[in-house]
């Protein structure tokens, strides 16, 4: 191995966590510092934490809610085609009304 080429390596270098927990591990970096650890995170620990900044949590949970709601109330393409169809012939007498004081 050539001198000087590869990293100083730290065979009991500390990760630190914000919870609190250190572990030790090998490194090129003597110290560590994490936000989270198999300790505190939401995965490993089956504990979700929400924060719930400008009620998005409960706006997400309303249109979800929505969703399955509506997705109940689905109708079938003849039923679709025969709205769009009236739909567009309401705007067509609303665009040429008939005149009936000439008759």
């Amino acid at each position: 191995m050539k001198a000087e080429l590869h990293p100083k390596y730290f065979p009991e270098a500390k990760i630190v966590c914000a919870c609190g927990n250190i572990m030790t591990v090998g490194s090129t970096v003597p110290e560590i510092h994490v936000e989270l650890c198999s300790k505190c995170h939401p995965f490993y620990t089956g504990k979700q934490k929400l924060i719930d900044t400008a009620r998005r949590v409960e706006k997400f949970t309303e249109r979800k809610q929505a969703k399955t709601e509506k997705s109940g109330k689905t109708i079938g393409k003849k039923a679709k085609a025969e709205k769009r169809a009236a739909h567009k012939a309401a705007k067509k007498a609303q665009k040429n009304p008939t005149k009936l004081s000439e008759v």
